[in-house]
């Protein structure tokens, strides 16, 4: 008797869960995904492939996407330093900051560490239209939003 009345306790836990889990797993797949990439160098080759990757492939996939710049990425929207036109890009002439200003005009967010600007000696003033200063609020925002996957170059 006590092992027919664990099988329908066992039974009914599962038939439970069985309801409850596929509800749960959807709401995951709903959820908004993003990408939030951590660019660190002012290397032209690494720095277009991340841009690249964050636009090509994650933004226009409807993704909400970030590139975070800092240490020496900062370098690479200083509009007093044009970007060397690199490999692929070659051919158009497309720069680093032309890579940037599309990125931004599709939706994509570029963030400048603070601390590495003010390192580096430059402000918001030093760089292409449409960067955003970061601060640890908006880091955190991004870093620590629900569905967010981060990358590294």
């Amino acid at each position: 008797m006590k092992a027919r009345f664990f099988v329908y306790i066992v039974a009914a836990t599962l038939a439970i869960l069985s309801t409850v889990a596929p509800q749960g797993a959807q709401a995951d797949d709903d959820a908004p995904r993003g990408l939030f990439v951590n660019l660190t160098t002012d290397d032209t080759w690494a720095a277009a492939k991340a841009i690249m990757f964050a636009h090509q492939k994650s933004l226009k996939n409807g993704h909400d996407t970030a590139i975070w710049m800092n240490v020496r990425a900062v370098y690479l929207a200083d509009t007093k330093r044009p970007s060397h036109v690199h490999g692929l890009m070659a051919k158009q002439g497309t720069s680093i900051q032309d890579m940037l200003k599309a990125f931004m005009a599709d939706g994509g967010t570029v963030i400048m560490c603070g601390a590495c600007s003010k390192a580096a000696g430059l402000t918001k003033a030093d760089y292409i239209a449409g960067v955003e200063m970061g601060s640890w609020p908006l880091i955190e925002s991004w870093l620590f939003r629900d569905g967010m996957q981060t990358l590294s170059w």
